[in-house]
């Protein structure tokens, strides 16, 4: 090992000491690595002419398409989040079910399942299912550590479930080192893969977890029925049919909203971006219905436009400025303009709505507060892998990588478990930003390794390494916001069986990688 791999070494263990003790983290990346660039050139082993390549880079991550996706589906997530939806439909769900024993915790899980695929973010998924469900769970008699592994396990299904805003950045930074893996390996025309297939390759697996997680809940409410007791219903609650025409009107929203964002990213009516928006103004609409059904009538006309003007996209050639154009193009393009003008009229009643009630201000906030996290972590570790590529260590990876006893196999292992570790210590998005760059490129020059596969076993990962004691940050979020009598203790014994069921999974698709690949090749032939 020469002198630049030494420092090169010497960099990752710098930053992860200084983000143990507690330093932000994009300002750690950057600042370590212009420290070792420094050092390196005053050493002779990197010419600091190499950060000239930083400013490009940078502009790259602004005008990237795909990274436009995080702002919107954030926005979308926190709107939902203001727009106090999940409560009714807890609420709802619970009367269905909390009838059963162990039916009130099959309710959390259904619940969570759909949040995570309306939110997006573990942290704020975590927040609002601890604030409602928790106290709904123990003040029935549910024992605190089912529920709170209930509540942690579902709250980390944001990581997997499409569409998660982590899936965006894997997706992003899979396709980067996709690329660079052919390139190395003599491919000139290289193949990419996108969001969308990894948001189909995610579908079965989250599904999977999920239906596991509610036969948990069941083997619970039988084996020890006291730990998981039924709810009396309500004097004067609704019951029968009018219970089920509640329930299915307040799943009527958040559900249709995931199908239109997944499903025009699915049927290749809209990238992952424009579904992005789609997901965005569908939350905007949703929370301004729900502020004011009376004034909202436009907002709904404009929601019904959206789902017409994404079919007509699918039907006929609706774009601009074309030289020829035929009669039936042409009264599609006329119908789409009008669609449009509806869309936005309905965007502008939504926005004054949601604006005159204080809502959109603080949603715009927490929006920006994490867009910018997002971005400057992204920042820094670019910078990072530019100098740890300068000192050598994309070479020194693949070398130990590749010397690895066990092969393709072995080297994977190894990946999955460094990254198992430092998701104690790093947020996804760190992780993500830095370790997939190096490692990734490795890995897909290796026989065998599908990146769809490695992308879903990552975030499958790193979605349990999120919640698994003692350092799960899902677990602190949950401590943060739960009740009095609900102990640390009660939240890592609890976790601990859902635990067993993400290494299961992890398991399972090792095995049968086809869980994650299947859809995919289905809808895109990949």
């Amino acid at each position: 090992m020469g002198f630049a791999e030494v420092l090169a070494v010497l960099m990752v263990a710098a930053v992860c000491g200084l983000l143990m003790a507690g330093y932000p983290v994009a300002l750690t990346l950057a600042g370590v690595s212009l420290a070792f660039a420094a050092f390196g050139h005053f050493a002779g082993v990197l010419d600091v002419g190499l950060l000239g390549a930083l400013p490009q880079r940078i502009f790259g991550v602004m005008t990237n398409e795909v990274l436009l996706a995080i702002p919107l589906f954030v926005f979308m997530g926190v709107m939902l989040e203001r727009s106090r939806i999940a409560e009714e439909l807890l609420e709802t769900m619970g009367r269905l079910f909390g009838t059963w024993r162990g039916g009130l915790g099959i309710s959390v899980a259904i619940v969570g399942a759909l949040l995570a695929a309306a939110k997006g973010v573990v942290g704020a998924t975590t927040v609002t299912m601890g604030l409602i469900t928790l106290p709904t769970m123990l003040r029935h008699g549910y024992d605190p550590r089912l529920a709170a592994g209930t509540v942690a396990a579902t709250s980390t299904l944001a990581q997997i479930m499409p569409p998660a805003t982590v899936l965006v950045v894997l997706g992003d930074q899979l396709n980067n080192a996709y690329q660079t893996a052919q390139l190395a390996s003599g491919i000139f025309a290289p193949s990419s893969i996108s969001v969308g297939d990894l948001f189909a390759g995610a579908i079965v697996p989250a599904l999977t977890l999920v239906a596991l997680y509610i036969l948990y809940l069941v083997a619970m409410a039988v084996l020890r029925p006291a730990t998981s007791p039924a709810i009396p219903p309500e004097p004067g609650a609704p019951r029968g049919l009018a219970l089920v025409r509640r329930v299915g009107e307040a799943m009527v929203a958040p559900v249709l909203l995931i199908v239109a964002v997944l499903g025009s990213i699915l049927a290749g009516l809209a990238t992952p971006t424009e579904s992005a928006a789609v997901g965005a103004f569908g939350a905007l609409a949703l929370t301004a219905r729900k502020i004011d059904p009376a004034r909202s009538r436009p907002v709904i006309a404009a929601i019904v436009a959206i789902v017409a003007v994404l079919v007509l996209h699918g039907l006929a050639d609706v774009r601009l400025n074309r030289a020829a154009a035929g009669i039936g193009d042409r009264i599609g393009l006329a119908l789409a303009l009008v669609l449009i003008a509806a869309i936005a009229f309905g965007a502008l009643v939504a926005v004054r709505l949601v604006w005159r009630h204080g809502i959109l201000a603080a949603v715009t906030a927490k929006t920006t507060h994490i867009t910018s996290m997002i971005f400057l972590i992204l920042i820094g570790a670019t910078l990072f892998s530019l100098v740890f590529r300068g000192l050598g260590g994309d070479e020194m990876v693949h070398r130990a990588l590749a010397d690895l006893p066990g092969g393709t196999a072995g080297a994977v292992i190894a990946v999955m478990i460094a990254m198992f570790l430092l998701g104690f210590v790093m947020d996804v998005f760190e992780i993500v930003f830095v370790v997939v760059p190096i490692v990734a490129p490795v890995l897909l020059r290796m026989e065998g390794v599908d990146p769809v596969w490695l992308g879903i076993m990552m975030a499958v990962n790193l979605q349990t390494s999120f919640m698994h004691p003692p350092l799960g940050p899902t677990l602190f979020y949950l401590r943060g916001v739960a009740p009095p009598g609900l102990t640390t203790r009660h939240i890592y014994v609890g976790i601990i069986p859902f635990v067993a069921i993400q290494l299961a999974c992890l398991l399972v698709l090792w095995f049968v990688p086809g869980l994650a690949t299947a859809l995919p090749h289905a809808l895109y032939g990949r």
